[in-house]
């Protein structure tokens, strides 16, 4: 089982650069960047996009990503040139999360964009269908929100293209089964520790695909075994936005995997 940070860009992208390689140095697997425009409070947010390229360049090993995109405010097929570039840069260590987003006022509906999460639903599964063929390209799109006909050059390192990860909100099934079309899947508390009996009532008995990565945040005091026989192939710290953000990243990214679930300290 893997384990990674999930970093949320609201501090020095210096800091966050830095982060990224002393992580690699301490053992971490990966590096995930939240993909925001605004937060519930005032606070510096920077564009993960452009850190990746930065993290690309001081890291060797790592996976790196965003943790999770929602991908109905992006064009597709930028987001799959986005994905393209940074392939090549990390030599195929690149992997894309994917979800409805939140919040919903900041991130949303004070940009014009679409609020109710049923339409966002739609249009993130047609999306998915677009980013996934200009990723294997040529690409030729007839659906209900985008029409588009193309051939994205050059192909990822990746083949057929690199892993898309779906998050969602804990017992909501629908993610579940949107991930279930896909590589992995992210289980999202929604204000509640993901524990293995709350993931394991979640998956029920559904099989998943060969390869499939579940993506789970630890929760605080239990062992990370309990996870492991449910599946989990990924185990992950995500650090909370607080005052001292910029101190917390320098921290735990050095420390390395050994922090026990839930602890950041």
């Amino acid at each position: 089982m893997k384990q990674g940070l999930s970093v949320p860009p609201f501090t020095d992208p210096a800091v966050l650069i830095e982060a990224a390689r002393s992580a690699e140095a301490s053992g971490w697997d990966g590096f995930f960047l939240w993909d925001h425009l605004r937060w519930r409070r005032p606070v510096p947010v920077h564009d993960p996009w452009t850190l990746l390229g930065a993290i690309a360049l001081v890291t060797d090993r790592m996976t790196i990503g965003t943790m999770v995109t929602p991908l109905t405010r992006r064009r597709p097929w930028v987001v799959a040139r986005h994905l393209m570039t940074l392939d090549h840069l990390t030599g195929g260590r690149v992997v894309l999360g994917v979800g409805l987003g939140a919040p919903d006022a900041e991130d949303f509906a004070g940009f014009g964009e679409v609020v109710d999460p049923r339409e966002r639903g739609r249009l993130l599964d047609e999306s998915l269908e677009v980013l996934a063929g200009a990723l294997a390209g040529p690409l030729e799109h007839a659906g209900d929100h985008y029409r588009l006909r193309d051939d994205l050059r050059p192909s990822p390192v990746q083949r057929p293209r690199p892993r898309i990860w779906v998050g969602g909100i804990l017992p909501n099934r629908r993610p579940l089964e949107r991930a279930l079309r896909w590589d992995g899947y992210v289980p999202i508390g929604g204000g509640e520790a993901v524990t293995p009996d709350r993931l394991a009532a979640a998956l029920g008995e559904r099989e998943h695909p060969p390869c499939w990565d579940l993506v789970v945040q630890g929760a605080p005091g239990v062992p990370a075994d309990e996870y492991a026989a449910l599946g989990v192939t990924w185990l992950i710290r995500e650090l909370s936005v607080t005052d001292d953000l910029a101190e917390t990243v320098a921290r735990v990214s050095t420390r390395g995997p050994g922090v026990a679930p839930g602890e950041v300290g």
